[in-house]
């Protein structure tokens, strides 16, 4: 097995994909001869030709528009918005229309497009750049809201979220695109959205994390290991819509003590739906009361103030030591 970046990994999905179903269709600002702002696309138009990459002008609410008539006439198309703070413009296209043509249309209508856009920080990048507001889009009924953590899940993902019938928002961590290498398969590879992985097994505490922040969230495990002699257990969501409770409830049973990471702002976050969620099935398994490690409710800081906002490992392990020495 080859070991690629997350960007590789991106293109060797679209590639493939490409090649086996003459119906996906890549678009969107940049995606041709440029090869995408982050390189995914890089190649694809000297492969498959203008007429499946399509370079189109800067107006998100077209891209999206455009996709949403494509896919509900036959295409699967895959639209890049360059980075996901640029979704707002089309917001309206997305939930007014992507999100509910099937029920619009009882059945008649399915929406069968993929919406890619880098996510979060990292990056020390400008303003609207660096969002990460996933929840604006899990929270959206009729769309499925995908968060790969690494090159090989990546892969895996963005392959079934191109054959899934419904659209699906898929949100690449651009912290990790090139940021480490894993083995990925040549041959197909695929991963059931709304499907959560143990990334770690461990039998203390349970870390969950997604996305950007898994990383984080597996370092600071290693460290309570060597440290403290606490067997960590992570759980990658991989995908917050559907959102997988099955796996994080029973692994906060078995642990008793529960640590939830994510970049985006505390209030109204995903972690607040993962804490309820794990009051409501595990509340009577739990010994210490749930912590959450998280971006501040303020829009994130350029340059210098960014790793201060950023959940890093520090301050997961403070976290997780805080939750291990509590007592319910």
């Amino acid at each position: 097995m080859s070991k690629l970046t997350m960007v590789q990994a991106l293109n060797l999905a679209l590639r493939q994909e490409m090649a086996k179903d003459d119906r996906v269709i890549v678009l969107g600002e940049d995606v041709g001869r440029d090869g995408g702002v982050f390189r995914v696309t890089e190649g694809l138009i000297d492969e498959f030709g203008e007429e499946r990459v399509l370079d189109t002008p800067l107006a998100e609410a077209g891209i999206v528009g455009m996709s949403i008539g494509m896919a509900v006439n036959g295409l699967r198309p895959v639209c890049e918005i360059q980075f996901s703070g640029f979704t707002y413009q089309a917001f309206h296209q997305i939930e007014s229309h992507a999100a509910r043509m099937r029920w619009r249309t009882q059945g008649r209508l399915p929406v069968p497009m993929v919406l890619r856009a880098p996510y979060g920080g990292g990056v020390r990048a400008l303003e609207h750049h660096s969002e990460s507001r996933e929840v604006y889009y899990a929270h959206t009924p009729g769309l499925k809201m995908v968060i790969p953590s690494g090159p090989r899940n990546a892969r895996a993902l963005l392959v079934s979220a191109i054959r899934d019938p419904d659209p699906v928002i898929f949100y690449e961590p651009k912290a990790v695109y090139r940021a480490y290498r894993e083995e990925v398969p040549e041959e197909e590879e695929t991963l059931p959205l709304g499907r959560s992985q143990v990334a770690r097994e461990g039998g203390d505490i349970t870390l969950i994390a997604y996305g950007a922040m898994v990383r984080p969230a597996l370092e600071a495990a290693q460290r309570l290991e060597e440290e403290n002699g606490v067997q960590a257990e992570v759980i990658d969501l991989l995908t917050l819509a559907p959102l997988d409770d099955s796996l994080f409830t029973a692994s906060a049973r078995k642990t008793g003590r529960v640590l939830v990471v994510h970049e985006a702002p505390r209030s109204f976050g995903p972690g607040a739906e993962i804490v309820t969620r794990l009051v409501e099935q595990s509340f009577y398994h739990l010994e210490a009361p749930i912590r959450r490690v998280t971006g501040y409710d303020i829009v994130i800081p350029l340059f210098a103030r960014e790793k201060s906002y950023l959940p890093h490992t520090q301050r997961i392990l403070k976290a997780a030591r805080e939750v291990l020495e509590t007592v319910a």
